[in-house]
């Protein structure tokens, strides 16, 4: 039986209910939240705030309000959980923010939730975390060398929580791809605005995955993988810039954007890199089966 977004799901009456906290209900929080109420967990969705509060209701999550960097924000909820999802992000995006909301909220997640530990904790981090400028294929063992300060942030929020999970907090880390999906995508809104450009002769690699196979893996995660692992979540496509544009010139009968000069490292806030990521171990170990291979059938229902 194949649920919401196309992955393999248990039928409801055969399912083990599972009592799951989503830190971070947006985009793909609130998707996630979804499908697991499907499925028949009892899902709760913490928030800073109460917008979007007929939004979870409408998808079965009971709201939560509190500031996960914020130890008695946390103190005052309950904290019985057997699943538990971080996949909180930065509303302004600069340094300050990130070292708040992913480096001190961790702690003081992973604070709160060892008192009594859930089953399963999974944490969706960033492929920006490799820095490899190279074109090369990178893996879960690959190094990684962030390019920015902001993505030494998600390293070391992923740092903390390995150290955790050495010291048996079920902790699983998801490095996540450029993520599209309905009323999201960068690259196709700039192109559709005529606002897209190719840096240099395009040869940068894209690396994506659709909402819906982000939600498919963070389940397959809390079901199968072990603690202390890290696995990429990308589509079976890395793209080089150019290609892909051509791609949507084609589709939507566009001239191709104009090149421009190829910006620095620096002057990105994950940084300028060129890699082509690797999905190979969460197929292999995890067994999981996208619904949106690569970006040419995901783009198709965008």
């Amino acid at each position: 039986m194949r649920g919401l977004f196309g992955f393999k799901t248990l039928s409801i009456n055969r399912v083990n209910q599972m009592r799951t906290l989503i830190v971070g209900c947006g985009y793909v929080g609130t998707a996630l939240g979804r499908e697991l109420v499907r499925q028949g967990h009892e899902v709760m969705g913490l928030r800073r705030t109460v917008d979007g509060d007929e939004e979870l209701k409408a998808a079965g999550i009971t709201l939560l309000r509190g500031n996960i960097t914020r130890r008695e924000d946390l103190a005052m909820l309950p904290s019985d959980y057997d699943w538990v999802v971080n996949c909180v992000s930065s509303s302004r995006g600069d340094l300050e923010d990130y070292r708040a909301v992913y480096l001190q909220g961790m702690r003081c997640l992973i604070e709160w939730l060892s008192r009594t530990p859930p089953k399963k904790f999974v944490y969706t981090s960033s492929t920006s975390v490799y820095g490899q400028t190279d074109g090369s294929i990178v893996t879960e063992v690959s190094l990684a060398q962030p390019a920015t300060e902001t993505v030494q942030v998600l390293l070391q929020t992923e740092e903390v929580l390995l150290q955790a999970a050495a010291e048996k907090f079920p902790a699983v880390i998801l490095r996540v791809a450029a993520i599209y999906g309905p009323g999201r995508g960068y690259w196709l809104k700039q192109f559709l605005k005529g606002e897209a450009t190719i840096e240099g002769n395009g040869e940068r690699y894209l690396n994506m995955v659709h909402r819906d196979d982000v939600v498919g893996a963070i389940v397959v995660a809390l079901e199968k993988a072990s603690p202390g692992q890290i696995y990429n979540v990308v589509d079976d496509e890395p793209v080089t810039q150019f290609e892909f544009f051509q791609w949507l010139s084609k589709q939507f009968n566009k001239e191709m954007p104009p090149s421009v000069e190829r910006r620095g490292r620096a002057e990105r806030k994950r940084g300028s890199t060129n890699k082509r990521v690797s999905n190979a171990k969460l197929k292999s170990l995890l067994g999981f089966e996208f619904k949106y291979a690569t970006f040419r059938y995901g783009f198709r229902v965008t």
